[in-house]
């Protein structure tokens, strides 16, 4: 199976240019699906280890159906399937630059949540148009055992995030807790039954902290599905924020700001207003090729489909 590799701000994307599973030619959601519920022990193997890494996301190249789309998209970490992924989008364009796909200049990609729009600047650096992002549920109050209430916004931004201000230091040196109470309030937003207009549950948490840079407005911890930490400030999740600050009249059409990730690595983040009420918002960062590989299946490895524990 060829793969290659990159991270954006410090989080892994992984490639998948061929050695896929037939998910047939249906819309994307659909094949998207069918890669959740039919083939998880393909993304185990992936993204678990020995061949995989704790963070790391998939992106399953596919046939787009929109003609305009230079490629299909599904992206995937070790616990879910996506319908975005805003640093996976930075990371795949960055690959197909290096392998001479596509060219700098504008490009579309369709994703599971729709067509995004991507802008290679240079070999590195990307800005992602984002699909329209809106808040769901603003100013929710979950009841965490132990912890007290939290209260902070359900937005959208391809995928499902409950946004709150933190009570810990947003730093490196306080992951481990941050990364603890994100599980407790996701488990809290389920079981409360927050969830959006389908019954798209919570998925995502961002707890929000200040930078010490005062050019940065805000350092956020992301919890993403696997229950891992998001090294990158998280496409999706500064989608979501935008559109949590425009309904607080906290942020204006085209006013750009930049969000860090728990690490320190950053975004630049606008928005303009979206035909449905919501945002769409314009990420720019970078990414950095890796490796270039192909990764070997045999039969006799008794880790063939990752270690699962």
């Amino acid at each position: 199976m060829h793969v290659i590799d990159s991270h954006t701000g410090g989080m892994p994307t992984r490639v998948i240019l061929d050695g896929g599973p037939d998910l047939g030619s249906g819309p994307l959601s659909a094949r998207a699906t069918e890669l959740s519920e039919d083939h998880q022990e393909f993304c185990n193997a992936i993204l678990f280890e020995p061949r995989g890494q704790a963070g790391m996301v998939g992106a399953l190249l596919v046939e787009p159906i929109d003609p305009d789309c230079v490629t299909g998209v599904i992206y995937f970490d070790a616990d879910a399937v996506l319908g975005m992924c805003g640093h996976g989008t930075i990371g795949l364009a960055v690959t197909l630059a290096h392998l001479g796909r596509i060219d700098i200049g504008t490009h579309k990609f369709e994703t599971p949540a729709g067509v995004v729009t991507i802008d290679l600047h240079d070999n590195n650096t990307v800005s992602v148009t984002n699909i329209e992002s809106r808040v769901v549920h603003p100013d929710v109050t979950v009841e965490v055992k132990g912890q007290g209430t939290f209260t902070g916004d359900m937005a959208y931004g391809g995928n499902w995030f409950f946004i709150a201000r933190s009570p810990i230091e947003v730093s490196a040196e306080q992951i481990p807790p941050l990364t603890e109470l994100a599980v407790q309030i996701r488990a809290a937003c389920h079981q409360a039954g927050l969830a959006g207009p389908d019954g798209q549950r919570v998925d995502h948490v961002i707890l929000s902290g200040d930078s010490p840079c005062d050019a940065v407005l805000r350092r956020n911890f992301v919890l993403c599905p696997d229950d891992e930490y998001d090294r990158s400030p998280c496409g999706t999740g500064s989608s979501a924020f935008a559109a949590c600050l425009a309904a607080k009249d906290q942020l204006a059409a085209g006013e750009e700001i930049t969000l860090e990730s728990v690490i320190g690595s950053s975004y630049q983040l606008s928005y303009q207003p979206g035909s449905a009420g919501g945002v769409i918002p314009r990420i720019t960062g970078q990414a950095h090729v890796m490796a270039d590989s192909r990764l070997i299946f045999a039969e006799n490895d008794p880790f063939r489909s990752g270690i699962t524990l």
